[in-house]
């Protein structure tokens, strides 16, 4: 026989096991929603941590920005397409790892004609940073006013053997020939003028508005 109270608990029960799964329903499909905020990028030293970080989280946001649309919404026949919500990629840097730079890089790249990639300069991009910056959507990469951008000539030290010594010097200038490259290929700089930057063998800072000219940005916010 059940009794009455036993009965009123075993409701009662129920009823808050009934919201708690109501509650957990509510966590995962919240958890599975699109970020509202699609923002990453490298603030810092561009070191291998920071680099895996920024290219999940381009991954991830290229991934869950992505929507199938009517090319006319008032038509119910009208040809399906896919569309891209844009990224907002933040660098701020001193520099770093070549390699992991261009990481980055080639991930901007195989995705930018998708996913726009907003690219926002702020505080200091210099060194390996330029050329993240610049790898942005055209059209769609900004600095701020104050902001100091930095180019120099790739540098590395190395030690060993002499035939080591020949080997690591072959490998700097092919990453040097990288970085021209993306720099010719992102910006309005001709190849001369930035031989001519590197030939110097000391920085060359540029302003915000110097940035522009260059065409490695295209606004100043």
């Amino acid at each position: 026989m059940v009794r009455y109270s036993d009965k009123k608990k075993d409701e009662k029960k129920k009823k808050q096991d009934s919201e708690e799964d109501a509650s957990l329903v509510t966590i995962l499909n919240s958890a599975f929603d699109k970020p509202s905020l699609r923002i990453t990028g490298v603030y810092g030293d561009i070191t291998e941590d920071k680099c895996s970080e920024a290219i999940y989280g381009l991954l991830a946001l290229h991934e869950s920005g992505r929507e199938v649309v009517r090319l006319d919404p008032d038509d119910e026949d009208s040809q399906l397409a896919e569309v891209y919500a844009p990224i907002e990629f933040y660098v701020s840097t001193y520099g770093g790892s070549a390699n992991e730079m261009f990481a980055v890089y080639d991930v901007i790249r195989s995705i930018r004609d998708q996913s726009p990639v907003c690219t926002f300069g702020i505080g200091k991009v210099m060194s390996a940073g330029v050329l993240l910056l610049a790898a942005g959507t055209k059209g769609k990469r900004k600095i701020g006013k104050n902001c100091r951008v930095m180019l120099h000539p790739v540098s590395a030290a190395s030690m060993g053997d002499i035939n080591d010594l020949e080997n690591d010097t072959q490998e700097i200038k092919r990453l040097q020939k990288q970085y021209l490259e993306g720099l010719i290929e992102n910006t309005s700089m001709a190849e001369r003028h930035i031989k001519k930057l590197f030939k110097k063998k000391t920085n060359t800072y540029l302003s915000a508005k110097e940035a522009l000219e260059c065409g490695i940005v295209d606004e100043i916010f």
